[in-house]
């Protein structure tokens, strides 16, 4: 008797509904629970036993009606998985990284009875879900629904927006959640600061043919906006199905380098259809719209034509730089273009046709001489509508890439704009660099020639309002938007002025930190088509600049001894036998004991590049020195300082 209500109990048992499912991290620390809560499907995260995010909503607003309640949850499967790969551009040239994963399908119990499967990965450093609708036919999702209870009232970094149609820039905000301006969208990745130092970052990977997410805050808690499309705004995507969304993913850790150094977000997406990437260099690039091109006074004026050129061809040259970068002369651009002003597309504007003034194959030809490659600027929409033409001039002329520009939108279209534009380039073996642009989400392992992308308030605006500026404003980069993937922020300004003599200046303009900061830059971000963005002239006989020059711009490797949220980032990237070592700091001064025990054994000498005693004062005074390695590095940095290493 008791061995049959044994058995009739795990009948029961197996017969009853699930609802719940928990999957854990390989190393179990992290975890997540998708469960029902009156017939609604919620989900929880934990790290280490500690609850992070509350019981949150998940669902859909669809065109058919809202799906999210009297759901059940279907037969949940498990596995395993071991993803291992190489990035021909990344932080990490092979990544082999663990996780576990499950499939829980959402069933409505009545009305259409529609069914919505999570697939949900949990990885030491994250947890990550999306969904997959089955079927046939048509979706139509108004929005998605994510909300995000965290546990308490975290300290956040976010970054406030005007509206959907946006460059992606501008001052984070810090502090606590409940202090946030409610209803107002915020870009992804956020960040949060809980007791116990336990950090949650947000954002999104493999983000293809679906629109760009946001979070508002509403009460203590956050919620999600998809941006709405432009032909049907009260939409947000149309598809076809069967269609899967992007992943949401959520960093979690007590260590902010975890974060920073993770593969996570490749690992979601798709690998690269190309089989032959030889013809990628990542590198670095002049970028002479920054200093406002100004030239030698001697016989030729600056404009856009071939001497002009020719200058930057033979600076870059002469410093083994890789690309020289064409993009006009003060708002006139390369090509014709009948726009109303600089930056706008007319309905004429040819990329095929240079202005008059400008022989542009002789550009190219003579770049080439002097092992110089040629990437162009442009605005997207004079590409996209001649897309394949203007693509076979470039492979004609020797172009290698290009910076598309003012995109300014992450709707539906123009998200698979952007996707056309980068699977057709690597067609015609040429490399993307997007500007005016939303965050990235891990498609450099799909799109390899994808170098880098703006969408961020960067060093071009110390042309014109550089307070905007400053360390409290780079410092937050690692631990934000870094942490979507690499971000052009127009490096190499060496006309570095204390903050009281700070002006605006469009021509040759000035920047504040440390040079020193500069430099850690150059680590500490990651790009892949990094900008020496100063004129010739800057550069001459000054301290650092052979070091920045020998800084590679595609990694091996990369590690994170010391980071801590808005205050500072220690970042080590190894190229090769040789480890590069940066730190970017705030405006507070302070000291740090460094480990290096990511060096191994062996002797290694550290050419050190750090900030001078009179750097507050004097923030272009560079110590240059050679120290023998020992177990740590002790190292002062300055308000806004910082420093660079070459460790051989």
């Amino acid at each position: 008797m008791k061995k049959f209500l044994s058995f009739l109990l795990q009948v029961l048992i197996v017969c009853l509904p699930a609802t719940a499912a928990a999957l854990k991290s390989p190393d179990g620390k992290l975890a997540i629970d998708l469960s029902l809560q009156k017939g609604k499907p919620v989900y929880s995260i934990s790290y280490s036993g500690k609850t992070v995010v509350t019981p949150s909503a998940i669902g859909f607003d669809l065109a058919d009606g809202y799906f999210g309640e009297d759901i059940k949850l279907g037969r949940t499967t498990r596995r395993a998985v071991v993803d291992e790969y190489d990035l021909p551009v990344g932080k990490s040239s092979h990544v082999r990284i663990q996780s576990n994963e499950m499939r829980v399908p959402l069933i409505e119990k009545s009305g259409l009875k529609r069914r919505v499967d999570v697939v949900v990965r949990a990885f030491n450093e994250a947890v990550a879900f999306r969904y997959e609708f089955p079927g046939e036919g048509a979706l139509a999702i108004k929005n998605e629904i994510l909300d995000i209870n965290p546990l308490g009232d975290p300290v956040i970094t976010a970054l406030p927006l005007p509206g959907f149609h946006n460059t992606h820039e501008g001052r984070y905000k810090i502090g606590p959640l409940a202090g946030l301006e409610g209803g107002k969208i915020m870009d992804m990745p956020l960040t949060m600061e809980f007791p116990g130092h336990i950090i949650l970052t947000v954002t999104e990977a493999n983000l293809v043919d679906y629109a760009g997410m946001y979070l508002v805050r509403n009460g203590g808690r956050l919620t999600s906006r998809l941006s709405p499309r432009l032909d049907y705004p009260e939409f947000s995507v149309l598809a076809d199905l069967p269609h899967k969304t992007p992943w949401r993913v959520f960093f979690v850790s007590k260590k902010a380098g975890d974060i920073i150094a993770s593969n996570v977000l490749t690992t979601l997406c798709e690998p690269c259809s190309a089989t032959d990437l030889s013809w990628l260099k990542p590198g670095k690039t002049t970028f002479p719209w920054w200093c406002d091109t100004p030239v030698p006074d001697t016989t030729f004026q600056a404009g856009n034509n071939f001497l002009t050129a020719k200058y930057y061809i033979d600076f870059a040259a002469d410093a083994g730089l890789d690309y020289h970068s064409v993009y006009g002369y003060g708002d006139m651009p390369w090509y014709f273009d009948d726009g109303p002003s600089f930056g706008w597309a007319g309905p004429n504007a040819d990329l095929t046709r240079p202005v008059g003034q400008l022989d542009f194959p002789a550009v190219c030809r003579y770049a080439r001489s002097r092992g110089v490659d040629i990437h162009v600027w442009l605005n997207w929409a004079a590409l996209y509508k001649d897309i394949d033409r203007v693509f076979d001039k470039f492979n004609e002329w020797g172009v290698k890439g290009m910076m598309v520009d003012f995109m300014d939108r992450d709707d539906q279209e123009m998200i698979l704009i952007q996707e056309d534009i980068l699977r057709k380039a690597l067609e015609h073996k040429l490399f993307i660099q997007f500007h005016g642009a939303s965050k990235p989400s891990g498609l450099v392992r799909t799109y390899p020639n994808e170098f880098t992308r703006e969408g961020t308030l960067n060093y071009e605006v110390y042309k014109w309002d550089g307070w905007q500026l400053g360390a409290d404003h780079d410092i937050s980069m690692p631990f934000t938007r870094l942490v979507a993937g690499a971000a052009d922020y127009h490096l190499g300004g060496f006309r570095a002025v204390p903050l009281k003599d700070y002006k605006p200046r469009f021509h040759r303009p000035l920047v504040t930190n440390t040079r020193a900061h500069m430099l850690g830059m150059y680590i500490v971000l990651e790009s892949y088509l990094q900008m020496v963005c100063d004129d010739p002239e800057a550069y001459r006989n000054q301290p650092g600049f052979k070091f920045l020059c020998g800084i590679p711009t595609n990694w091996d490797e990369t590690v994170v001894p010391l980071a801590e949220v808005n205050r500072f980032a220690v970042v080590a990237r190894r190229h090769g036998n040789e480890w590069f070592l940066g730190a970017i700091n705030n405006s507070e001064a302070r000291t740090l004991e460094i480990p290096l025990d990511f060096l191994g054994p062996g002797s290694w000498t550290i050419d050190l590049c750090r900030d001078a005693s009179d750097s507050f004062d004097n923030p272009n005074h560079l110590i240059e020195e050679t120290l023998i390695a020992g177990k740590t590095l002790t190292i002062n940095l300055a308000s806004g300082g910082g420093f660079a290493a070459k460790i051989r």
